[in-house]
């Protein structure tokens, strides 16, 4: 067995789960590690603040489906890494997040830069370690990726006192993970349920299917779609889900939920048999408003048992991986389909979609603004099939859900669960880290971009070259459309200002600015900032009274003021 120390031991076992990236920030608990990394063909993104880290390592994990993996030093590196490490854990990203730790005889001792960052974390990671000698580092790595990656996957963290990195032993990497305490999900579906489904699918004249977050997350886009054209069944979604069938597809009914669309919404309450794979029932895709048919039969798959039943009773419950289950569905009620079935059912959601044309999307502009759905489908028009959209959080992030249509899975990146603002820009930097050969746009809010807008220096030091384009209403946008609508335009500490200007922000940093004020000077600007080698800020004027729609909301929150017009 080799002698060496932790932190070569470390980093030794990152080779060996092929860890190309790491993105993080220095600091004298974790110096050992970067002292070492030198020596080691992996590359380091160093970021400008710990939270942008762990967005990159996110959005390096949701664009490729390996696991991210973002470090930082103790005390406040560790501490400002949690919003990103809670961000993966809601949307069950996988992740690997390496904390430095002061030395093993001080903790507890309230020493220099120590933070309980393993209590602190609990709640928020799948599992978190902290190995006292070198020689626990590689069963602590394997395991840390194993459980990251097994579904359900999610963060994991390592917290690494320095005497652990220095001191030496002989390290054995010949780790077996036989036996260890850590319960993984069944991934095989009961074939009793599957079959229980398939007969209920088959018979079905008014089918939904429901997609959510799960789907993706287990690449099982190639059997939802075989089953959603099997069955003639429409498709609603969770926003986690866009880009699992192409949104051009005859079956794909849209976005469900708050922000949804009113027919996809009316074909929930209308369905006679549901099938939701992956899908996690929140409040913001179903809302309390929106009941089932008493009589209706939901059928719910999902790897994680704590989904099942939490929000809507399931008549048919079926605990596995979302692939294996689908794939098991779909060969039960092959060649049992009646033709023409839901056909009338079809015919009336069709009849729906083209009935849904309100007068507010045909509102006039107004004057020095630009429209935020048009906008979409100029982006749409520019970035390639299998470009990648991130957005931040709030109306831009709605904005896109609704109108930028996605094809291809993993090519739709945003902050779903917990709804983080600041996490576009660096998820961006994460995604083009991963897949370098397709273009990455953020489509960003004012406010939520000036989160970690420093991340441009980033960029513009490590080569990461990426589309921002900022729909500036120089309103916190979101919050402003509640305030205005629910608390009669008394703006409480949403209105950003006139600071700053994006284009000499973007410049300071090395990158490229350019305001536009016309559709034709964006789709300028777009085409140039596709070719450039330079991060690309875009900054577009939105009206500040402008609103998402639709929107939908619990009766006890709706107002006549709050409908859009008519």
């Amino acid at each position: 067995m080799p002698y060496m120390s932790g932190a070569k031991a470390l980093l030794e076992s990152l080779l060996q789960e092929k860890v190309e990236v790491i993105f993080g920030i220095p600091g004298g608990a974790i110096m050992p590690v970067y002292d070492e990394l030198l020596n080691y063909p992996i590359r380091h993104v160093l970021v400008k603040h710990e939270q942008a880290a762990a967005h990159m390592a996110d959005g390096y994990a949701r664009a490729s489906g390996k696991v991210g993996v973002c470090m930082a030093t103790s005390g406040p590196g560790a501490t400002n890494l949690v919003t990103g490490i809670a961000t993966a854990y809601m949307d069950s990203s996988p992740m690997v997040a390496l904390t430095g730790q002061i030395p093993t005889k001080m903790i507890g001792k309230d020493a220099f830069q120590e933070a309980d960052i393993i209590g602190i974390t609990a709640s928020i990671t799948k599992h978190n370690f902290q190995p006292r000698s070198p020689g626990e580092i590689p069963f602590t790595v394997k395991a840390a990726f194993r459980i990251a990656q097994t579904p359900r996957r999610g963060p994991v963290l390592i917290d690494l006192p320095r005497d652990v990195q220095v001191d030496e032993a002989e390290i054995d990497f010949n780790v077996n993970l036989e036996g260890f305490p850590r319960k993984f999900y069944p991934d095989e579906p009961s074939p009793s349920a599957v079959r229980e489904a398939a007969e209920l699918l088959v018979k079905a004249e008014k089918p939904l299917i429901l997609a959510g977050g799960g789907v993706i997350a287990a690449d099982a886009c190639r059997e939802l779609r075989a089953l959603v054209e099997t069955l003639k069944a429409p498709l609603a979604i969770a926003l986690m889900a866009k880009g699992c069938l192409p949104e051009d597809h005859p079956l794909y009914l849209g976005l469900l939920g708050m922000h949804g669309m009113p027919y996809a919404n009316q074909a929930l309450t209308e369905a006679d048999v549901i099938l939701a794979v992956g899908f996690r029932f929140s409040d913001r895709t179903i809302t309390t408003d929106m009941k089932l048919q008493p009589d209706a039969k939901l059928i719910h798959i999902d790897i994680d048992p704590a989904e099942i039943d939490k929000n809507i009773p399931a008549s048919v419950p079926i605990l596995g991986d979302a692939k294996k289950a689908l794939a098991a569905i779909l060969s039960q009620v092959k060649g049992k389909v009646k033709r023409g079935r839901t056909k009338a059912w079809l015919k009336h959601l069709e009849k729906l979609k083209k009935g849904y044309h309100p007068s507010w999307m045909d509102s006039p502009e107004r004057k020095g603004f630009l429209k935020p759905p048009r906008l979409m489908k100029e982006i749409r028009e520019l970035l390639p099939p299998r470009g990648i959209a991130v957005t931040e959080v709030g109306q831009n992030q709605m904005w896109a859900a609704l109108y930028l249509k996605i094809y291809h899975p993993r090519t739709f990146i945003s902050s779903g669960g917990l709804g983080t603002m600041g996490f576009g820009f660096p998820a961006a930097l994460g995604a083009k880290t991963a897949r370098p050969e397709v273009p990455v746009v953020d489509i960003a809010g004012d406010g939520s971009f000036l989160m970690n807008e420093r991340e441009l220096a980033t960029s513009v030091n490590e080569h990461i070259p990426v589309i921002v384009v900022v729909l500036d209403n120089r309103m916190l946008g979101m919050v402003a459309q509640w305030q205005r609508h629910l608390y009669g335009k008394r703006y409480s500490s949403v209105q950003l200002g006139e600071s700053p200007d994006f284009v000499k922000l973007a410049k300071a940093y090395g990158a490229e600015g350019v305001r536009v004020e016309s559709y034709r000077e964006f789709r300028k600007a777009f085409k140039e900032a596709l070719k450039s080698e330079v991060t690309t800020v875009i900054d577009v004027p939105v009206s500040p009274e402008e609103d998402v729609y639709p929107i939908n909301l619990p009766r006890s929150l709706q107002k006549k003021a709050f409908q859009p017009p008519t």
